[in-house]
């Protein structure tokens, strides 16, 4: 039997059809679809979801931007623990290229997103269409094909029956959680209103199962032989201890071995804060105590993280003899740094560690000295936190209250400027979903449309976006489309004027602040050194239709972010901060290359700081062996 539909149609019925599985746990794997309409789409897939979208209880979402409807998805899949994800699609030409950045930050971060971008006609008769680009050489090159190298999986339909090979290809990749990212499936839009008689089977309802790849017993005694060896072992856990769901396998492991762990970004709050074995971030934005640990850590037991420059302090963090355990379901971040490889779900490796070392703890004065750093850690972001009677108040001073206000379980989202290093070293997050920090691609714009993304995951949970005013200016659009949805989202909107942390790194480089800050251009020096460009962000977001206000004080921004969760809707905060006043970098290093050459005293300064530093970096080219000794 066959069904006559158009290729759009049979899109948006294949789509309704698909579901993930985990643990038993059934749901939709796309439950919408985000769209904006153009020539290129509205009579294809726009004409497709508005006949069928309500009847196969797909509904479709309207967006002001394409960059930031896929940055939604993103949100929303990382906040469903990738087991769910939204559609995306778009016109030709620029709509299409608009959601560049948006698959490459989703391929970036491990996250599940399905884009479906318009193309020029596949049958080529009226070349060139309006927007298409053209190529001299290549007559079948597109701009869609700069999806290529930022996305995991990506697929031209030119003809309809390349569907029935190509959409369930694209589903494998989106739930598989070694492979997944950003899935495109360009469709040329002349191919989108052309029908075809399907195979009733092809929209049959298919689970797709997402594995949890076992861990390799021998590896498993390798790896605990490895431990019990160590002196000073340490776990790191990244973001895959959290999409795999092994929070609790962590804090028992941890809890019944007295092993220390410490957090990446994407890894904050698999464990709450305050677990007894909990050192914190560790890296270039790492705190005392995690980088102390690491500094002198005979091993490290990296569980479901990327091991970025950030974690590693651009390869200075660890020793240059330290052995390393890679566990990850991605085989190539289990490899790195040399590591014994145990390619496994983190969960169930967690779980086979815990057994493995049930009759193991560490040294007496290990454990002495974990506790020690931890209470020094503790007292060291109390004080950051801390209101220090300045007018306007510090950047720490305002994430405290913030978090006070909103507790250890609402989710604090962020992704770019200063403080993303600020908020990992003193927020307390209580929860594995209570802090949602995109730092892969640390994408300037993330942050509104995350918090859309992560309140329409989960309508009950209180979401608090912290942006900068920087990236705020950059995409503040979907503070319309969540108007429109009626969610409920608290914007703190942290006023520093301008790219205030970019300027402090540029300045610590040696150079003084320059095409930074939010100025007037000087007619006489011709630079952007003039007067500070005046803004309303008051006005402005309430010309989009949210609620919003300015604090003044720390007593201000608390009593408007209860009034926030009082009286629902969106709303945005606006706080000035102190620039004077920031968190200092604990220990930490993170390589920007310096100048080798410059007149300027400053950077000729730095620049032999910098090589002090590029001494200290390890190659680890040694890998680790599966024996013990």
């Amino acid at each position: 039997m066959t069904r006559r539909l158009t290729v759009a149609q049979a899109v948006v019925h294949f789509l309704a059809a698909q579901y993930s599985e985990r643990d038993g746990v059934r749901q939709r794997l796309i439950p919408g679809v985000w769209g904006i309409f153009g020539h290129g789409n509205v009579a294809g897939l726009g004409q497709a979801l508005e006949e069928y979208g309500d009847a196969l209880d797909l509904p479709t979402y309207r967006p002001q931007n394409e960059q930031g409807m896929v940055h939604v998805a993103a949100a929303f899949a990382r906040h469903r623990g990738r087991l769910q994800t939204y559609a995306c699609t778009a016109s030709v030409g620029p709509g299409s290229t608009n959601m560049l950045t948006g698959a490459a930050l989703a391929t970036v971060n491990r996250l599940p997103v399905l884009l479906l971008p318009s193309d020029f006609f596949a049958n080529r008769l009226p070349d060139p269409v309006l927007q298409q680009v053209e190529h001299p050489t290549e007559h079948d090159v597109s701009v869609n094909d700069c999806f290529r190298p930022v996305s995991r999986f990506y697929t031209r339909i030119s003809r309809p029956e390349q569907l029935l090979s190509a959409l369930p290809e694209a589903m494998r990749v989106l739930t598989d959680p070694a492979e997944t990212g950003a899935v495109v499936v360009s469709l040329p839009e002349d191919v989108q209103t052309e029908a075809y008689d399907w195979p009733d089977a092809f929209f049959n309802e298919r689970v797709w199962r997402v594995r949890r790849p076992p861990p390799e017993a021998e590896l498993i005694g390798h790896a605990a032989a490895l431990i019990r060896a160590a002196k000073r072992p340490l776990i790191v856990g990244g973001g895959g201890v959290i999409y795999s769901g092994a929070e609790g396998a962590l804090a028992a492991l941890a809890g019944a071995t007295g092993l220390p762990f410490c957090e990446s970004q994407a890894g904050k709050g698999a464990v709450p804060w305050n677990h007894p074995q909990n050192a914190g971030p560790i890296g270039a934005i790492g705190g005392l105590a995690a980088n102390r640990l690491a500094r002198d850590a005979d091993l490290i037991v990296a569980v479901g993280t990327r091991l970025g420059d950030f974690v590693t302090a651009s390869k200075t963090a660890f020793a240059p003899d330290v052995r390393v355990i890679g566990v990850n379901v991605v085989p190539m971040d289990a490899a790195k740094l040399g590591a014994l490889s145990v390619v496994a779900d983190a969960r169930d490796a967690l779980v086979a560690l815990a057994a493995a070392l049930a009759d193991h703890t560490v040294a007496p004065e290990y454990a002495a000295e974990i506790a020690a750093l931890r209470e020094e850690w503790t007292a060291a972001v109390d004080a950051q936190r801390a209101d220090t009677g300045s007018t306007p108040p510090s950047q720490g001073s305002v994430i405290g209250t913030v978090n006070d206000v909103v507790g250890g379980h609402a989710t604090v989202i962020c992704a770019a400027g200063s403080m993303p290093g600020d908020l990992v070293r003193l927020w307390r997050a209580e929860d594995p979903r209570a802090y949602h920090v995109e730092y892969g691609f640390s994408c300037m714009g993330y942050e509104i449309p995350a918090g859309l993304g992560v309140a329409l995951a989960e309508p009950e949970r209180r979401v608090v976006v912290m942006v900068g005013d920087g990236s705020y200016l950059m995409l503040n659009s979907e503070l319309v489309t969540a108007v429109a949805e009626n969610v409920n989202l608290t914007v703190v909107l942290v006023d520093n004027r301008a790219f205030m942390s970019i300027r402090g790194l540029q300045m610590e480089c040696g150079s003084p602040s320059f095409n930074n800050e939010l100025r007037h251009r000087d007619p006489h020096t011709g630079r952007t050194d003039g007067p500070t460009v005046a803004l309303d962000f008051v006005k402005h977001a309430q010309g989009m239709g949210a609620h919003a206000l300015q604090a003044a004080t720390l007593a201000e921004l608390r009593s408007a972010v209860d009034a926030a969760h009082a009286q629902g809707g969106v709303h945005v905060v606006v706080v000035p901060v102190n620039l004077r006043e920031r968190v200092p970098g604990f220990e930490s290093w993170w390589d920007v290359p310096i100048a080798a050459v410059s007149a300027q005293p400053g950077v000729t300064a730095a620049r032999r700081a910098y090589e002090q530093h590029l001494a200290q970096q390890v190659p680890y080219s040694a890998a680790t062996t599966p024996d013990a000794g």
